[in-house]
């Protein structure tokens, strides 16, 4: 049956319009179509080829070549050798353990290492290249290179380490670098990403812990291209980092060598410092250790072993230990009663062997006493009962700005771990810190350098540089930073009376070389060399009464940690001071025969700049002097380390 023509205009036009919609949804969507892909192939294209690029392409830091250190004469300190490694990229290997296990056959992997790595590929991101290897020979990297196709991951390198060419004579001052630690991180808000790199060294205490900003230098980068496996094919760009900077130290090698030597195994400390300049020539703490040890891990017997030795090599006694100053504070007391009119120098004090204050028996080194005793007469043969007489004079106040006006009680600004302020105490010190009321029995024991009074051996030589010079000698250690010269500290005067100040060189001079002084027989009898010093006895503790009577009667039948400690203190040359030098001898009994003998060999060889002449010598110690010098030379470079690279 035919449709009616109506029928079809209608159906046919239905069609038509159906069509029409149909066709116009198919053209807009191939319109967002067409416009989406122009979005994405050319507004993005930079994009999507960057994300295809980082299938292929790796970023990875370079470290930067640490910066190096070096004495006053361009003598290397601190160096960076070549240091063999193999590492691991966790992310490019499917199997770790089975790479690791091909890699023991070709080279022998230490179990702690092997163990660090494990942890490290643990918890570090899967990029993060991991040392498996460390300090490998040239065979064993020569071996890996060869066998790199059946070892995914695994890249055989070399970098840089840290060296110290001087061993132990350096350790305290310039400290040490070692591997980044969990606790490192933690102390640091944004950690540098160069921190994160397994193994990276960072400076751990002393001078390359201080100095870290400037050492460290700034990271380079490198593009890598690497295959499906995630092999490294070949390397598309580079950018080099900055180094670290190169430091320069006032500290001159010969005599910083010759100082660790003549301590020996003394637990003792020396600083020696240029009157003129305040340029720290020489600062030792002995026992020493071997910063090499540190540099990537040292081992738990190794460092026990440094924990439980007893004269605590470890410390800085140098800035870091505080001690009583003993006699070498009688400057202070001196001239503190001079300044304050209380006293004449002509005038005397009777010293019977005690003194009896508040009913209480002050003892003088000499029981039987010195009788009368001027200021002169004081110093050069140490009186402690003048010196009682003058405490009960002048009073805590200004025996302790007195102290602090000649260096002590004073933090100094330098690149050195925990340098110590030590104490110049008041009788608001007293109490705040002990709860208790000033007594005089307290300023007694402060005016020789005792009970509460603390000091460094730093402190102790700006002192003798301050009394040799009449400046605010202030200590410096760093000499220039990348051949640009620090600047020095002002050193205005003290503003001492002259003629009081050369009342006490004088008996400080007398000290030495006079026949009644306490370290006349530790003199230098060359002209135009002579010192003028101090010797100093710090008592550690009292022997009873009882151990009297059970037969110990000096410091040398006491257990060695018992006994007293041996300082003295000097400048030289007497008529134009070129250096000031202290000495402490921990435990090592009297000033005079222990620390003395060290101070006037110490003066000496940094006067001369090298072994001094032995008529420099009282005649009866040439003989041993000359063995000394003999056995002593073993332990220093011959004729000055060679210089590297500049300084």
């Amino acid at each position: 049956m035919r449709r009616p023509t109506r029928d079809s205009a209608t159906s046919h036009r239905r069609i038509s319009r159906r069509s029409l919609i149909l066709g116009g949804v198919m053209s807009a969507s191939a319109a967002v179509l067409a416009l989406r892909m122009r979005f994405l192939q050319v507004e993005q294209a930079d994009q999507f080829r960057l994300l295809a690029d980082e299938n292929r392409i790796n970023i990875r830091l370079i470290p930067p070549a640490r910066g190096r250190i070096f004495d006053r004469n361009g003598v290397i300190i601190a160096e960076n050798v070549p240091s063999y490694r193999i590492t691991l990229v966790p992310e490019e290997t499917s199997d770790i353990e089975a790479v690791i296990d091909r890699l023991g056959q070709l080279v022998e992997l230490d179990p702690d290492e092997l163990n660090r790595a494990r942890r490290d590929l643990e918890r570090l991101r899967g990029d993060t290249p991991v040392t498996v290897a460390d300090r490998v020979s040239w065979e064993a990297i020569s071996r890996v290179a060869v066998n790199t196709p059946a070892l995914p991951g695994v890249a055989p390198e070399v970098g840089l380490t840290r060296h110290y060419p001087h061993g132990a004579a350096y350790a305290h001052v310039v400290g040490y670098v070692g591997p980044v630690s969990d606790r490192d991180l933690e102390r640091i808000d944004a950690p540098d990403g160069l921190l994160l790199i397994p193994r990276f060294q960072i400076g751990k205490i002393g001078l390359e812990a201080e100095r870290e900003d400037l050492l460290r230098g700034k990271a380079g980068t490198k593009r890598v291209e690497v295959n499906a496996t995630g092999r490294v094919m070949r390397e598309l760009e580079r950018h080099e980092g900055t180094s670290g900077a190169d430091i320069q130290l006032t500290l001159d090698n010969e005599l910083q060598t010759y100082v660790h030597a003549r301590l020996g195994d003394e637990s003792a400390a020396v600083v020696v410092i240029d009157c003129q300049t305040g340029d720290m020539l020489a600062c030792a703490s002995s026992p020493g250790f071997d910063p090499n040890l540190f540099v990537r891990g040292i081992s738990s017997t190794d460092y026990n072993a440094l924990l439980e030795n007893e004269r605590r090599p470890l410390p800085n006694k140098a800035v870091q230990g505080i001690y009583p100053p003993g006699s070498t504070f009688k400057m202070v007391t001196a001239l503190a009663a001079l300044e304050d009119g209380q006293i004449d120098p002509n005038e005397t004090v009777y010293c019977p062997g005690y003194v009896e204050i508040s009913n209480r028996r002050f003892h003088c080194w000499k029981r039987s006493g010195h009788g009368n005793v001027d200021l002169h007469r004081s110093l050069r043969e140490s009186c402690d009962v003048y010196y009682y007489d003058l405490a009960q004079r002048v009073g805590i106040e200004k025996i302790s700005a007195m102290a602090q006006r000649l260096g002590l009680g004073i933090e100094y600004d330098l690149p050195m771990t925990s340098v110590a302020k030590g104490l110049t105490p008041t009788k608001d010190w007293k109490i705040v810190n002990r709860g208790a009321e000033w007594v005089i029995g307290d300023s007694v024991n402060a005016a020789i350098g005792q009970g509460f009074v603390l000091a460094s051996p730093l402190q102790l030589s700006v002192m003798a540089a301050r009394l040799a010079t009449g400046r605010a000698i202030t200590p410096r250690l760093i000499r220039s930073v990348d051949g640009v010269e620090e600047p020095g500290g002002e050193m205005p005067d003290l503003g001492l009376n002259p003629n009081m100040l050369n009342e006490v060189r004088r008996a400080m001079f007398a000290v030495s070389n006079s026949r009644r002084g306490t370290a006349y027989s530790n003199r230098i009898i060359a002209d135009g060399y002579r010192m003028a010093g101090k010797t100093g006895t710090s008592q550690v503790r009292n022997i009873s009464t009882g151990e009297r009577a059970s037969g110990v009667r000096s410091n040398a039948d006491l257990p060695w940690r018992q006994r007293d400690h041996a300082l003295f203190v000097d400048f030289a040359p007497y008529e134009a001071p070129r250096v000031a030098v202290s000495v402490v001898v921990e435990h090592g009994g009297g000033g005079s025969s222990v620390a003395a003998p060290i101070a006037r060999d110490i003066t000496l060889q940094a006067l001369y700049g090298g072994d001094p002449p032995l008529d420099a010598y009282p005649a009866k110690d040439r003989g041993r002097i000359r063995t000394q010098q003999e056995q002593l030379r073993q332990y220093r470079p011959a004729g000055g380390t060679q210089k590297r690279g500049r300084a």
